[in-house]
C-alpha cells in the first residue's frame, strides 16, 4: 500500500488530462465506419481509425480497469441486437507504461481496424446507432475515454449505409448562445465591475490564508515537525559563520516556497487552453469520486493503518543530489523534504488543490493556495535560523503528533463526503441531501471528540494518562462546532448554518423538498429564455446568475446576500433571477444539442445544461468563474458592469439600485 500513491497519479492524470482534452484539443484517431451484410440478420461494421502520429490506441483486449478501447450500442439499439465477435486488425504492440506503474499495455500505432460482427434478434431497424469508445496515450498526455459515434441507416436492398452522427452546427442554435444584443463594452451604467473585485481580491487574500492555514497544520504533523530543529541546527552549525547558516536557512525556505508555487503552473497552461477546462475538471463526475475514494484512502492512512509514500527510488535519487552544495544542494534538500513529507502534506494539498479548482477565478487559485501552503510551511526554517534560542521553547515530539495526524484523518473524512456530494449534486442522484451532509459531519465530529477524550483508540495509539489542557481545548472547540451543525438537519430557520455556507448541498437539495429554501432564497427561475419572455411580460429587468453546483462561493452569496432584507427586496420586487448552472450534467433533449464554433475557434459540442450555460458565459462575457451576475433589460441592453462574489450585501444591493436606476433610464 505505500506506493499507492504511484496508482492514484496517473489515475487523476487520465481524468483531468480527459476532462481537458475534451473541450480543447483535436481527437488523436479519425474514424472511418462502413458495413458490410453476411445475412439477414448479421451484419460486419468495420471502424477504421487513422491514429496520429506519436499517439498509441489502446486495444479491445485490456481489462476494464486498465485504459482501454470498447464498441458499444446505444440502448435502443442493443435492445435489438448485440456483438457477437470483435477483430482487431493491424499491429498490436506491448510494453510496460512507466506512466501506469508499468503495466503492460496493449496498443495500436498508425491505424486500426475493428471489425465488429453485429446480430439482430429481430427485424433490421431503420437506424442502427453506436460509438468507439477509446482511450489513447503519447508521451505523458493520457486523454478518454473519447466517444466517437456511428449511425447506420438501412436501404431498400437491407444494406446499412453510414451517415454522419456527430452532432452538427447549427445556426438557429448558436443565437440561443450568443446573444448579439448583449454589448460588453458599452453597458448603460458605469457601475459594477472593477469597482466590485473588493470581494475577489478578499477571496484571493482568503485562500492566501487558507493555504497557509494548510501549512501550519502541515508543520505539526509527524513527517514535517522533527525536521525544523534539525534542518535549522545543519545550517546554522555546518557553515563557517551564523551569518552564512542564516541565509543558507532563509533560501531553503524560499525554495520549499517555491517547489509549492511550481506545482500550480500546469494549470495555468490548462487555463491558456480552454477557460472552460479547469471548471469542467472541478465538476467532472469521475474525478469528483476519484477524490471521494482518494481522500477515503488518505484518511486511512492517516488513522495508522498504513501509509502512503512516494516511491523511495526517486526520494533517494533527489536526496543523492542535495550533497551537490550551493545554491543547487539546497534546492535539492529542499525538494527532498516535500517528498519524504508527501505521506503527511499530501491529503492537505489534495484538499487545497480540489477547493481551489471549484472556486472561481481558475488557476490563480490555486497559485495563491499554494503559495499560502508553501510560505507557511518555509517561514519556521527561517526564524528559527534568524532566532535559534527559539528551538529551546518547541514542544518535544511524541504521541501528540499522532493524535494531529488522526484528527486530520476524520477532516479527510469530511472532505471526502464534500466531493461525493459535489458528483451527487452535478448529477442530481439524491443520495446526499443537505440533511443527510449535515448528519454525517456531525457523525464525524463526534467521532473527533471521542477521540480526543480517549474514548475512542487506534492500534498505534499510546495510552492516554492524563488528558493535556490544549487536547481538552482541541476536543471543546470540535465540540462546539458539531453542536453549531445540529440545526442543519431541522427545516427550521436556524438550518442555513452561514459559517459553512457552501460546504453543504443548497437548501432548496433538501429532504424537506425545494420548499425547505423559501424564505431564505428569492424565487428563481433556471431557464433564461422562459425568464427573458416573463422580464417582458412583466416590464422588469433580469438579474442573471451564472452559477455551479460545487460553488462554494455561489452557496455563500445564496445564504448569506441575497437573505438580506435589502437585498432580497430589490431582487424579488424589481428584478426577475435567473440562475444558470454551468455544470449541469443533465443531457439536453437530442434536438437542441448541437456543434458550437467558440469565438477562438473551436469546436465545441453541445450536449448538457451546463455545456449550454458555461459556453453562453464565455461568449458573451469573456469570463469563466462563477458566481458571475449581470444586468441586462428585456431587449438583453446591458445596463451595468458585470459583478462577481461580492460578499458585502450593501456593496451588492448599490449594484442592484444602479442596475434599476439604468433600466429607468432607457425603458
Amino acid at each position: 500500500m505505500k506506493h499507492l500513491l504511484s496508482f492514484l497519479i496517473p489515475v487523476f492524470a487520465i481524468f483531468a488530462l480527459s476532462a481537458s482534452a475534451q473541450d480543447s484539443s483535436p481527437k488523436p484517431v479519425k474514424w472511418q465506419f462502413s458495413a458490410e451484410k453476411k445475412n439477414d440478420q448479421e451484419y460486419v461494421l468495420h471502424l477504421k481509425g487513422t491514429i496520429e502520429k506519436g499517439w498509441l490506441l489502446f486495444s479491445t483486449t485490456m481489462g476494464n480497469d486498465d485504459p482501454n478501447t470498447r464498441v458499444v450500442l446505444d440502448s435502443a439499439s442493443a435492445a435489438v441486437a448485440s456483438i457477437t465477435t470483435l477483430k482487431e486488425n493491424g499491429k498490436l504492440n506491448t510494453r510496460k507504461e512507466p506512466l501506469f506503474d508499468n503495466l503492460e499495455i496493449k496498443y495500436f500505432e498508425n491505424t486500426v481496424d475493428l471489425e465488429t460482427t453485429v446480430k439482430f434478434t429481430g427485424a433490421v431497424p431503420a437506424s442502427f446507432k453506436g460509438s468507439v469508445n477509446y482511450m489513447a496515450l503519447k508521451g505523458e498526455e493520457a486523454i478518454g475515454p473519447e466517444e466517437e459515434a456511428f449511425k447506420f441507416n438501412k436501404d431498400a436492398s437491407g444494406n446499412l449505409t453510414n451517415v454522419a452522427a456527430g452532432l452538427q452546427e447549427s445556426s438557429d442554435n448558436a443565437q440561443t448562445l450568443k446573444r448579439t444584443a448583449i454589448d460588453l463594452q458599452h453597458p448603460v451604467k458605469e457601475c459594477g465591475g472593477t469597482g466590485q473585485e473588493g470581494g475577489a481580491k478578499k477571496s484571493l487574500m482568503g485562500l492566501f490564508i487558507l493555504g497557509m492555514l494548510g501549512g501550519f497544520i502541515a508543520l505539526f504533523t509527524p513527517c514535517v515537525f522533527p525536521m525544523i530543529p534539525l534542518t535549522v541546527s545543519f545550517f546554522t552549525k555546518q557553515s563557517k559563520d551564523r551569518k552564512k547558516g542564516v541565509m543558507n536557512a532563509i533560501i531553503y525556505g524560499f525554495f520549499i516556497f517555491l517547489i509549492y508555487v511550481l506545482l500550480s503552473l500546469p494549470f495555468h497552461f490548462l487555463d491558456s487552453l480552454n477557460p472552460e477546462i479547469l471548471n469542467n475538471i472541478s465538476t467532472n463526475i469521475w474525478l469528483n469520486l476519484a477524490f471521494f475514494v482518494i481522500f477515503i484512502v488518505f484518511a486511512i492512512s492517516f488513522f495508522g493503518y498504513f501509509e502512503i509514500q512516494m516511491p523511495s527510488s526517486l526520494a533517494n535519487k533527489v536526496d543523492a543530489k542535495s550533497s551537490v552544495g550551493g545554491m543547487v544542494g539546497i534546492f535539492f534538500m529542499a525538494l527532498t523534504l516535500a517528498l519524504v513529507s508527501f505521506s503527511c502534506t499530501g491529503p492537505i494539498l489534495g484538499s487545497l488543490l480540489a477547493g481551489s479548482l471549484s472556486t472561481d477565478g481558475g488557476a490563480i487559485q490555486l497559485t495563491v493556495g499554494m503559495a499560502g501552503f508553501g510560505f507557511a510551511l518555509a517561514l519556521p526554517f527561517a526564524l528559527f535560523a534568524l532566532f535559534p534560542g527559539w528551538l529551546n521553547s518547541l514542544p518535544k515530539s511524541g504521541g501528540w503528533l499522532t493524535s494531529v495526524k488522526v484528527v486530520l484523518g476524520f477532516l479527510e473524512l469530511a472532505m471526502a463526503i464534500k466531493f461525493l456530494s459535489n458528483a451527487d449534486l452535478v448529477k442530481h442522484w439524491g443520495i446526499l441531501k443537505r440533511e443527510v451532509f449535515f448528519a454525517i459531519w456531525i457523525i464525524i465530529g463526534i467521532c473527533i471528540v471521542l477521540y480526543l477524550f480517549g474514548k475512542i483508540r487506534f492500534p498505534h495509539d499510546s495510552p492516554i494518562k492524563k488528558l493535556s489542557k490544549g487536547r481538552i481545548a482541541l476536543a471543546l472547540v470540535f465540540l462546539a462546532f458539531t453542536l453549531y451543525l445540529v440545526p442543519g438537519v431541522t427545516n427550521t430557520r436556524y438550518a442555513n448554518r452561514s459559517l459553512i455556507s457552501g460546504f453543504p448541498p443548497p437548501l432548496s437539495y433538501s429532504i424537506y423538498g425545494a420548499d425547505a429554501a423559501k424564505g431564505v432564497e428569492p424565487n428563481v427561475l433556471n431557464d433564461y429564455e422562459k425568464a427573458l419572455k416573463l422580464a417582458k411580460e412583466q416590464n422588469k429587468p433580469l438579474l442573471l446568475d451564472f452559477t455551479g453546483w460545487a460553488c462554494v462561493n455561489c452557496r455563500k452569496m445564496e445564504e448569506n446576500v441575497w437573505p438580506k432584507d435589502e437585498v432580497k427586496v430589490l431582487i424579488e420586487k424589481d428584478y426577475i433571477l435567473v440562475s444558470l448552472y454551468v455544470d449541469d450534467r443533465k443531457m439536453l433533449p437530442e434536438d437542441q444539442q448541437f456543434l458550437f464554433t467558440t469565438s477562438n475557434g473551436f469546436k465545441k459540442e453541445i450536449k448538457t445544461i451546463g455545456d449550454k450555460f458555461a459556453t453562453m458565459q464565455t461568449e458573451n462575457f469573456t469570463n469563466n468563474s462563477q458566481p458571475f451576475y449581470v444586468l441586462i433589460s428585456p431587449d438583453e441592453k446591458l445596463l451595468t458592469h458585470p459583478v462577481g462574489y461580492t460578499p458585502d450585501p450593501k456593496a451588492y444591493a448599490d449594484w442592484l439600485k444602479c442596475g434599476l436606476e439604468a433600466y429607468k433610464s432607457v425603458k
